[in-house]
């Protein structure tokens, strides 16, 4: 009995707890109500919390690096200030989740494009909407790197260029299916846009005419997701819904590589359609200082690829699907931000992870990283966009 009593004022439960949680270094608070709740530490310098649902998009002023514009479900866009998170003004008129959002080349200009097709443009210092226009359902928006022209790929195929201000308009017809991603080749001249249809087309903005097409087994079998580009823009890499990442020669418009992750193929036999349907890639980049690309799949897979040799370097895994990733420039680091709603640091070279920033509550649906690589800004489901400081390791 004695035994007994004394065993009724220990509380097992907590005591387990608390050791699991200093195993990690941290403690998980469960949420009530919320199923795998990521609660822990915060390691971001600054919150912004004025969107009131899922913040989808953000990007920073190219110029300074220190203003924010973010786009959410919320039918809202915001521009900020890093440094503070103090609002600059909101992008008031949308009626739809706001799912693009970036600045001119130069940052006078700010954009923001809604579902529904609705962009609208601001200039920066007076804080004043200084042109719209309706497309059709919006897929993408890009402004041109040295021209204040903005591109939007929609739904019914079409891409679109506009001057800014004025308005001046062209459009490239694609196939009878949506533009699904798209980007300005560094010289300003080409764009390249993927389909729905697997198909990829490299556009001469001028002439609004395609240079070159690849289709059929060039092209993919699914819809592409993603397109980058290396800084001399010669090669083009694009992602597509069915795992492949295409190696492109924006000169001759040839697939020259063609990478698949090695986990789709060596997957055993149970369940091996669904892991392969399932998986596709969501984000591609070239690193600018070694001849490396890196492709991040829905699975959880970082593949780092070596591109004078086309084998697979490093296989990096996250527990849960890369949404986005980034290099940074003049290093040979990558970012990663996840499903998990950690932000992480990866050295290509070795594929060792260098380290990892936390504090968002739900997936982290898109990230931007400053130029000198001292800011990485999220945002998140959880309705919230973050700001950290990137602490350097010795690299």
């Amino acid at each position: 009995d004695d035994l007994a009593q004394e065993m009724e004022d220990v509380d097992f439960e907590e005591e387990e707890e608390e050791e699991e949680g200093n195993e990690e270094g941290w403690v998980l608070e469960p949420q009530e109500g919320v199923v795998g709740s990521m609660e822990g530490p915060d390691d971001s310098e600054v919150t912004f919390a004025l969107h009131s649902a899922s913040v989808f998009c953000v990007s920073l002023d190219p110029k300074t690096n220190t203003l924010a514009v973010t786009g959410g479900e919320d039918d809202k866009a915001f521009v900020w200030r890093l440094s503070d998170g103090e609002l600059l003004f909101e992008c008031a008129g949308h009626k739809d989740s706001v799912t693009c959002a970036g600045f001119s080349h130069d940052s006078t200009l700010v954009a923001t494009g809604d579902m529904s097709g609705l962009l609208k443009v601001w200039q920066v210092d007076t804080k004043e909407e200084v042109w719209s226009f309706e497309a059709g359902d919006l897929e993408w928006m890009e402004w041109h790197p040295r021209a204040p022209v903005l591109l939007a790929g929609t739904a019914d195929g079409n891409t679109w260029m506009w001057k800014v201000p004025n308005g001046d308009c062209k459009t490239f017809q694609g196939p009878n299916c949506p533009a699904t991603c798209g980007r300005v080749l560094p010289d300003g001249k080409r764009a390249v846009v993927g389909y729905e249809d697997g198909t990829i087309r490299i556009w001469d903005l001028k002439q609004g005419s395609p240079i070159h097409v690849l289709k059929g087994t060039e092209g993919h079998q699914g819809p592409l997701t993603c397109v980058a580009t290396n800084q001399d823009g010669s090669l083009i890499l694009t992602g597509s819904v069915d795992c492949q990442a295409k190696l492109v020669s924006a000169t001759t418009g040839k697939v020259v590589g063609v990478f698949r992750p090695e986990t789709v193929a060596s997957q055993p036999s149970v369940g091996e359609g669904e892991e392969s349907e399932s998986n596709s890639v969501e984000s591609l980049g070239f690193c600018s200082v070694m001849p490396l690309a890196a492709v991040g799949y829905l699975d959880g897979t970082l593949a780092i690829y070596d591109l004078s040799t086309q084998t697979l370097r490093h296989q990096c895994q996250h527990q849960s699907g890369i949404v986005q990733l980034l290099w940074e420039a003049g290093t040979a680091v990558v970012y990663t931000c996840s499903l998990d709603g950690i932000v992480r640091l990866w050295d290509a070279r070795t594929g060792r992870l260098l380290t990892d920033y936390r504090g968002h509550t739900a997936e982290i649906l898109d990230f931007a990283l400053s130029k000198d690589a001292s800011l990485v800004v999220t945002t998140s489901g959880d309705h919230k966009a973050k700001v950290f400081c990137v602490q350097r390791p010795d690299r």
